[in-house]
Protein backbone atom coordinates (compact mmCIF):
# COMPACT_ATOMS: atom_id res chain seq x y z
CA UNK A 1 0.00 0.00 0.00
CA UNK A 2 1.17 3.50 -0.85
CA UNK A 3 0.74 6.75 0.85
CA UNK A 4 1.68 10.34 0.90
CA UNK A 5 2.41 12.68 3.75
CA UNK A 6 4.12 15.79 4.49
CA UNK A 7 7.42 15.43 5.96
CA UNK A 8 6.49 18.08 9.42
CA UNK A 9 3.83 15.57 10.13
CA UNK A 10 4.22 13.45 13.08
CA UNK A 11 4.99 10.29 12.31
CA UNK A 12 2.45 7.21 13.46
CA UNK A 13 2.98 3.53 13.60
CA UNK A 14 0.37 2.95 10.12
CA UNK A 15 3.02 4.80 8.22
CA UNK A 16 5.41 1.66 7.25
CA UNK A 17 8.40 2.54 5.66
CA UNK A 18 8.89 5.87 5.78
CA UNK A 19 10.75 7.23 2.37
CA UNK A 20 11.22 11.14 1.60
CA UNK A 21 11.20 11.98 -2.09
CA UNK A 22 12.40 15.97 -1.94
CA UNK A 23 16.30 16.92 -3.52
CA UNK A 24 16.36 18.87 -0.58
CA UNK A 25 16.04 18.45 3.61
CA UNK A 26 13.18 20.29 4.97
CA UNK A 27 13.92 23.45 6.77
CA UNK A 28 13.68 23.15 10.29
CA UNK A 29 13.38 19.46 10.40
CA UNK A 30 15.22 17.49 12.84
CA UNK A 31 16.68 14.09 11.21
CA UNK A 32 15.62 12.50 14.92
CA UNK A 33 12.00 13.47 14.12
CA UNK A 34 11.78 12.47 10.65
CA UNK A 35 12.29 8.72 11.65
CA UNK A 36 13.22 8.28 8.18
CA UNK A 37 13.79 4.93 6.71
CA UNK A 38 15.59 5.82 3.01
CA UNK A 39 16.10 9.53 1.80
CA UNK A 40 15.68 8.78 -1.54
CA UNK A 41 16.82 12.66 -3.92
CA UNK A 42 17.53 10.74 -6.66
CA UNK A 43 13.81 10.21 -7.50
CA UNK A 44 12.77 14.21 -6.44
CA UNK A 45 12.64 16.44 -9.21
CA UNK A 46 15.76 18.31 -10.86
CA UNK A 47 16.52 21.20 -9.48
CA UNK A 48 15.91 23.09 -12.75
CA UNK A 49 12.40 21.31 -13.04
CA UNK A 50 12.50 22.37 -9.57
CA UNK A 51 12.98 25.99 -9.56
CA UNK A 52 10.52 26.18 -13.10
CA UNK A 53 7.27 24.81 -10.99
CA UNK A 54 8.05 26.59 -8.18
CA UNK A 55 5.06 25.37 -6.48
CA UNK A 56 2.45 27.39 -9.10
CA UNK A 57 -0.62 25.10 -9.53
CA UNK A 58 -0.93 26.84 -12.91
CA UNK A 59 2.06 25.23 -13.92
CA UNK A 60 1.55 21.55 -12.54
CA UNK A 61 -0.03 19.70 -15.71
CA UNK A 62 3.55 20.60 -17.48
CA UNK A 63 5.47 20.11 -14.34
CA UNK A 64 3.85 16.48 -14.38
CA UNK A 65 4.81 15.90 -17.95
CA UNK A 66 8.58 16.72 -17.54
CA UNK A 67 8.90 14.75 -14.52
CA UNK A 68 7.11 11.55 -15.75
CA UNK A 69 9.93 11.96 -18.39
CA UNK A 70 12.47 12.15 -15.73
CA UNK A 71 11.25 9.31 -13.55
CA UNK A 72 11.54 7.04 -16.87
CA UNK A 73 15.71 7.09 -17.20
CA UNK A 74 17.06 4.22 -16.29
CA UNK A 75 18.16 4.63 -12.93
CA UNK A 76 14.83 6.49 -11.88
CA UNK A 77 13.30 3.73 -13.20
CA UNK A 78 14.93 0.83 -11.45
CA UNK A 79 14.31 3.41 -8.05
CA UNK A 80 10.61 3.81 -8.74
CA UNK A 81 10.41 -0.01 -9.63
CA UNK A 82 11.65 -0.37 -5.86
CA UNK A 83 9.47 1.17 -4.34
CA UNK A 84 6.64 -0.52 -6.01
CA UNK A 85 7.94 -3.77 -4.80
CA UNK A 86 8.27 -2.34 -1.32
CA UNK A 87 4.47 -0.77 -1.53
CA UNK A 88 3.73 -4.74 -2.60
CA UNK A 89 5.19 -6.28 0.16
CA UNK A 90 4.11 -3.69 2.87
CA UNK A 91 2.85 0.11 3.60
CA UNK A 92 5.02 2.61 1.71
CA UNK A 93 4.90 6.61 2.58
CA UNK A 94 6.31 9.21 0.60
CA UNK A 95 6.77 12.14 2.55
CA UNK A 96 7.74 15.51 1.17
CA UNK A 97 7.86 19.27 2.17
CA UNK A 98 6.16 20.90 0.51
CA UNK A 99 2.55 23.10 1.97
CA UNK A 100 0.63 22.46 -1.22
CA UNK A 101 -0.44 18.35 -0.59
CA UNK A 102 -1.86 18.44 -4.30
CA UNK A 103 0.19 20.34 -6.38
CA UNK A 104 3.68 18.15 -5.73
CA UNK A 105 6.59 16.01 -6.81
CA UNK A 106 5.07 12.81 -3.68
CA UNK A 107 1.64 13.10 -6.03
CA UNK A 108 2.87 12.38 -9.39
CA UNK A 109 5.77 9.84 -8.12
CA UNK A 110 3.40 8.16 -6.35
CA UNK A 111 0.52 8.11 -9.49
CA UNK A 112 4.17 6.57 -11.28
CA UNK A 113 5.04 3.85 -8.65
CA UNK A 114 1.35 2.84 -9.05
CA UNK A 115 1.16 2.29 -12.75
CA UNK A 116 4.67 0.59 -12.28
CA UNK A 117 2.82 -1.92 -9.52
CA UNK A 118 0.12 -2.11 -11.89
CA UNK A 119 2.17 -3.80 -14.80
CA UNK A 120 3.82 -5.89 -12.54
CA UNK A 121 0.54 -7.28 -11.37
CA UNK A 122 -0.29 -7.51 -14.80
CA UNK A 123 2.73 -9.70 -15.98
CA UNK A 124 2.23 -12.12 -13.04
CA UNK A 125 -1.01 -12.62 -14.02
CA UNK A 126 -1.11 -12.93 -17.21
CA UNK A 127 1.57 -15.30 -17.33
CA UNK A 128 0.82 -18.47 -16.28
CA UNK A 129 4.84 -19.76 -15.84
CA UNK A 130 4.51 -16.79 -13.14
CA UNK A 131 1.17 -18.01 -11.08
CA UNK A 132 2.42 -20.76 -8.88
CA UNK A 133 -0.47 -20.93 -6.77
CA UNK A 134 -4.47 -20.06 -6.97
CA UNK A 135 -4.99 -16.43 -6.63
CA UNK A 136 -1.26 -16.53 -4.02
CA UNK A 137 0.88 -13.73 -4.52
CA UNK A 138 3.67 -13.96 -6.72
CA UNK A 139 7.31 -12.04 -5.81
CA UNK A 140 8.47 -11.17 -8.91
CA UNK A 141 12.43 -10.89 -9.26
CA UNK A 142 13.97 -8.25 -11.47
CA UNK A 143 14.97 -10.60 -14.53
CA UNK A 144 10.74 -11.14 -14.65
CA UNK A 145 10.62 -7.28 -14.37
CA UNK A 146 13.38 -6.81 -17.65
CA UNK A 147 11.34 -9.40 -19.58
CA UNK A 148 7.98 -7.94 -19.02
CA UNK A 149 9.32 -4.99 -20.50
CA UNK A 150 10.17 -6.55 -23.78
CA UNK A 151 8.30 -7.49 -26.24
CA UNK A 152 7.06 -10.93 -27.11
CA UNK A 153 8.61 -10.60 -31.19
CA UNK A 154 11.41 -8.11 -31.85
CA UNK A 155 10.76 -8.29 -35.70
CA UNK A 156 15.10 -8.29 -36.71
CA UNK A 157 16.70 -5.07 -38.30
CA UNK A 158 16.72 -4.45 -41.81
CA UNK A 159 19.95 -2.64 -42.50
CA UNK A 160 19.92 -0.06 -45.28
CA UNK A 161 19.33 -1.52 -48.73
CA UNK A 162 18.43 -4.46 -47.97
CA UNK A 163 15.75 -4.36 -50.30
CA UNK A 164 17.84 -3.82 -52.72
CA UNK A 165 20.05 -6.44 -55.35
CA UNK A 166 23.19 -7.63 -54.48
CA UNK A 167 25.98 -5.78 -56.24
CA UNK A 168 27.50 -7.12 -59.03
CA UNK A 169 30.54 -7.87 -57.08
CA UNK A 170 28.80 -10.02 -53.95
CA UNK A 171 27.16 -11.65 -56.63
CA UNK A 172 30.21 -13.11 -58.19
CA UNK A 173 32.21 -14.15 -55.35
CA UNK A 174 34.64 -16.65 -57.40
CA UNK A 175 35.74 -14.52 -59.49
CA UNK A 176 38.78 -12.43 -58.63
CA UNK A 177 37.93 -8.65 -58.84
CA UNK A 178 40.20 -6.72 -60.39
CA UNK A 179 41.53 -3.26 -58.64
CA UNK A 180 39.53 0.10 -59.88
CA UNK A 181 41.13 1.77 -62.41
CA UNK A 182 42.76 5.23 -61.78
CA UNK A 183 41.44 8.49 -63.18
CA UNK A 184 44.68 8.53 -66.03
CA UNK A 185 43.95 4.93 -67.22
CA UNK A 186 39.87 6.18 -67.57
CA UNK A 187 40.90 8.91 -69.66
CA UNK A 188 41.97 9.08 -73.31
CA UNK A 189 45.49 9.83 -74.00
CA UNK A 190 45.38 13.54 -75.34
CA UNK A 191 46.66 14.06 -78.92
CA UNK A 192 49.32 16.33 -79.32
CA UNK A 193 48.77 18.99 -82.59
CA UNK A 194 51.71 19.31 -84.19
CA UNK A 195 52.46 22.42 -86.10
CA UNK A 196 53.64 22.56 -89.76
Amino acid sequence: MLQIKRAYEAPSPTDGTRILVDRLWPRGLKKQDARLDAWLAELAPSDELRRWFGHEPSRFAEFRRRYLRELARTKSRALVEEVARRAAEGVVTLLFAAKDTQHNNAVVLAAAVEHVARQCTAVVERSPALRRGRGRSVPVDDATLRRSREPDHVPPRRSRGADRAPSRRSREPDRPMSPRPTRAARTPPRRSRVRA
